[in-house]
């Protein structure tokens, strides 16, 4: 498969230098420069750090198995000396004087940063269409699969209407995984922004139990519910990702203070011991008919493998989604205060008092769903209001976070849902409806692993009739990781999801990983 283990391994034995590894995958974004996914591309410090890694590795002395692999971060964690800009005009030309502690962490371990992602302004969407850079546009709507089907069903239509959306907020790191522009990328998940990308562009999206990876230098959306995500095109390569950067940070208190133990997944699981959970309330309305026969299929697999599938209940999933309204958006609220225009980012010109210059900075700055997700949320806090929107959806949410608890100690090891309603629709189509709306249909299957604070993954399970990725999501028990992808790898085994086939990458890779007779290389 091309994932980091094996290229890890290739470097090792020398088949591949670091420099060429980067060099390779920078040509990459160069030629798939039309997909958006970068907003950043960091390339003279890309070279630097591959160039260091390849000392290391000519010393015989790597530091580990991500040295020298080239990884790419979402556009709202923090890099030191790099931009970030969370794609909003209040933080265009912002350069963070510190890292993320996940960047960090990826850094010390010889990691090649070759820049910052696209995404949905501040975050705050499901499509990566409302960024002040433009839409990601996701891979396979060039691919051989996608354009085989949808060459016969419309000849009128020219390709440039009929690119697909990647979902979102992480699009631009789903697509970049995606499409071979780097391995590995970090993506942040509040209400699914990295399982809905990732089920779109047909690549693996763990959000991890929350506070297991440190939040210090991921701008906050949410701090309750907000988790670094990790898109990799394989389960493995997201075990080996989590296990570097898993653990405490004295830096956000919110992360456990337990030491996480790095794992290694098995190749083979039995999975007769096994109890899968099938939550009715996740047929929810708007689920495709084609979506609903996948899941059926998944849970016959597991059941055919001697696993217990039993139908389980969650309740207050039907309230989740009004819940997680309120909650992100009070948050919202009181989170983008700091940009006020003082410190750091976008400053108006207004100058007749401090007041006019707070609201014309804030004006120019955020664009109208930012806008939008303050003004109700400060709503929402009204002392008035305070009582009857916040404290209730507090109530609500310990509700959700039960039924979770209940489920899982009645027996039910793992969760198997559905991770998004349908494959991912056509741009001009998505666009049709607002961001909020959107929002509220896409998030519907992911958020409530937010609410509740669990381990949730999207695994690559098939193609639409469109040719187009559908992903499905395991949700696990709280802290219990190594379960929760153990189960993920041996469905992706069943599985065996196709190789995304990009007519233009072909090309430039054949020239320098001959050696790698993997199916992503040939």
């Amino acid at each position: 498969e091309g994932g980091v283990l094996q290229v890890s391994a290739a470097l090792k034995e020398g088949q591949v230098t670091p420099t060429q590894l980067c060099q390779r995958c920078l040509a990459l974004i160069r030629s798939t420069k039309f997909l958006n996914a970068y907003i950043t591309v960091a390339e003279e410090t890309a070279l630097k750090q591959a160039e260091e890694s390849e000392k290391r590795y000519r010393r015989g002395q790597p530091l580990g198995v991500l040295d020298g692999i080239p990884i790419s971060v979402k556009d709202n964690f923090n890099t030191a000396g790099i931009e970030t800009t969370c794609a909003s005009n209040m933080l265009k030309g912002y350069i963070s004087p510190y890292n993320a502690t996940v960047v960090q962490k990826l850094l010390d371990q010889g990691a090649v940063l070759l820049g910052k992602t696209n995404l949905d302004e501040f975050a705050m969407g499901s499509g990566s269409t409302d960024g002040v850079f433009g839409p990601v546009r996701n891979p396979w709507s060039y691919s051989r699969q996608y354009k085989e089907k949808s060459a016969s069903k419309s000849h009128s239509e020219d390709e440039e209407s009929n690119w697909v959306i990647t979902g979102g907020s992480s699009g631009g790191s789903a697509a970049a995984v995606s499409s071979f522009t780097c391995f590995a990328a970090l993506g942040s998940d509040t209400g699914g922004s990295t399982r809905n990308p990732a089920a779109h562009c047909g690549v693996v999206g763990l959000k991890p139990t929350y506070g297991l990876i440190s939040r210090h230098g991921l701008i906050p959306l949410v701090n309750s519910m907000d988790v670094p995500g990790i898109l990799t095109r394989c389960v493995d390569d997201a075990a080996v990702v989590l296990g570097l950067l898993a653990g405490h940070d004295p830096k956000d208190s919110t992360t456990i203070q337990d030491t996480f133990e790095p794992f290694e997944l098995p190749d083979f699981t039995d999975v007769s011991k096994l109890t899968i959970g099938i939550p009715k309330e996740y047929h929810a309305p708007g689920l495709s008919g084609e979506i609903l026969a996948l899941w059926s299929k998944a849970a016959d697999l597991f059941k055919n493998a001697g696993a217990k599938v039993i139908e389980v209940s969650l309740p207050h999933t039907r309230y989740s989604i009004v819940c997680y309204h309120v909650l992100c958006t009070a948050e919202v609220a009181s989170n983008m205060a700091r940009f006020d225009g003082l410190e750091y980012g976008h400053r108006s010109d207004m100058n007749e008092s401090t007041e006019s210059m707070y609201a014309a900075t804030r004006r120019e700055g955020f664009n109208d769903v930012v806008r939008g997700r303050i003004l109700s949320g400060n709503y929402f806090l009204l002392k008035q209001n305070y009582e009857n929107y916040f404290i209730k959806a507090q109530k609500v949410r310990r509700l959700i976070a039960s039924d979770f608890v209940k489920v899982f100690r009645s027996g039910v090891d793992i969760l198997l849902t559905p991770t998004t309603l349908s494959d991912a629709v056509p741009y001009m189509e998505f666009i049709k409806e607002d961001n909020r709306t959107r929002s509220t249909q896409d998030d519907i299957l992911t958020q409530a692993a937010n609410m509740a604070g669990v381990p949730a993954i999207s695994v690559p399970a098939a193609l639409s009739e469109r040719g187009l990725p559908v992903g499905l999501q395991f949700i696990g028990r709280s802290l219990q990781e190594k379960q929760l992808l153990t189960v993920a790898k041996w469905f992706e085994k069943q599985v065996k999801f196709p190789m995304i086939q990009l007519e233009e990458v072909k090309r430039l890779d054949h020239d320098i990983l001959q050696h790698q007779k993997s199916a992503s290389f040939s």
